[in-house]
């Protein structure tokens, strides 16, 4: 009786695996293909998630952030700085992958990416020297026309590689020692802040090549401390020192002019202990000429990166408050959408998406567990 029912048992299990193996050769084969995005809008977001925890490989995370939709992932290179081109056709990323994961021979690449498709269209060689640091904005730019990329090399000596997005090669590249970063300047120059206190400019040819470089002097270092993630509006850029005070250059001319500085806080705010705190601590509206500033009550010397629950914002005519924004989490990188009703979108240090609506300065949203450890939000 024993033996008749385990051949039973496996009579029946044989017709049923017959059953199935018959039922999965009628499914058809599957299909590789992509799903193209609608075109950006302006209110797209590009998380640029360093991924400590696996910092071999970084990724851009692409949101809708007004449906708290995922829309997608750009997977990039080793702590790999981004960029949006102005026609909001491309990402640029400067990738450094090894050979062997973690080791073995360098590769670096500027690879340029289609924001609808989110897949490489093409990519170029470009020196072994790009900076491998904690993301920062001007790391890598794009001039105003889109044709050249400037990737900041951090080797220490400092230089930037010219890329010509055109022609898809390495122009040349230049050197900056004693200078930090590439801030673009119009459609042929970038600009430097250097340690001895100037700004320095790089004029290009049509074919990247420089042509000349002038220094401004733009603050005294033995006095002042200065941060370096500015943020643009047009031609002006605005820098903020740990202090609390802005400082704008207008880089309109044919070298740049420092404007007078001014300070966020009053005599009475600073005893009260109110600083800057963040990564990218600054955003602007260029709709609503607003400056958005992430602050705290407790600014010490050692606590001016700490993120924020609080964002002030100022009338950049008047330099007066004008409003004050807060969330319940810690946001430390700020970016403001460039349209006519726009969005303050930050980061937060538990990988979410704060989204402020800058109509009425209300928290409208947050995306949670959206990236693991972000550095940058970018917008077109």
């Amino acid at each position: 009786m024993k033996t008749t029912l385990n051949r039973a048992g496996g009579l029946a299990a044989f017709a049923a695996l017959a059953i199935s193996t018959t039922a999965w050769g009628q499914l058809p084969a599957d299909t590789i293909g992509t799903t193209k995005l609608d075109p950006p809008g302006p209110h797209r977001a590009y998380i640029i998630d360093t991924e400590f925890e696996n910092a071999t490989t970084g990724k851009v995370v692409v949101v809708d952030p007004e449906n708290k939709k995922m829309l997608g992932m750009i997977p990039t290179g080793y702590l790999a700085p981004s960029v949006l081109s102005h026609d909001a056709k491309t990402l640029y990323s400067a990738d450094t992958f090894w050979s062997r994961g973690v080791r073995g021979e360098r590769t670096d690449v500027l690879t340029a990416w289609d924001t609808q498709t989110l897949e490489p269209r093409w990519e170029v060689k470009i020196p072994k020297k790009r900076a491998n640091i904690l993301i920062e904005r001007y790391m890598l730019t794009v001039s105003d026309d889109d044709r050249f990329a400037y990737v900041y090399n951090f080797t220490p000596a400092t230089s930037v590689t010219v890329v010509d997005t055109t022609n898809r090669d390495v122009v040349g590249e230049i050197d900056i020692a004693g200078c930090s970063l590439n801030y673009p300047i119009g459609d042929r120059a970038f600009a430097s802040i250097c340690g001895d206190g100037t700004f320095q400019q790089v004029n290009l040819d049509d074919s990247g090549h420089e042509v000349s470089r002038t220094r401004t002097k733009f603050f005294e270092p033995n006095q002042l401390a200065m941060n370096e993630r500015a943020v643009r509006n047009g031609d002006m850029y605005y820098f903020v020192t740990l202090d609390g005070s802005i400082q704008p250059i207008d880089v309109s001319g044919k070298t740049p002019t420092v404007g007078k500085r001014w300070s966020l806080f009053t005599d009475a705010q600073r005893k009260k202990g109110w600083g800057v705190g963040g990564w990218q601590l600054m955003a602007i509206a260029p709709k609503l000429n607003r400056l958005y500033v992430l602050v705290h009550p407790d600014h010490g010397d050692r606590n001016w990166e700490d993120p924020s629950n609080t964002i002030w914002a100022y009338d950049l005519d008047s330099h007066e408050k004008v409003a004050e924004l807060t969330t319940d989490n810690y946001v430390w990188s700020l970016r403001a959408t460039s349209d006519d009703e726009p969005l303050l979108l930050g980061i937060n240090i538990d990988g979410g998406l704060d989204v402020f609506d800058l109509t009425d300065n209300t928290h409208t949203t947050t995306v949670d567990g959206i990236s693991k450890i972000p550095a940058l939000v970018l917008s077109h």
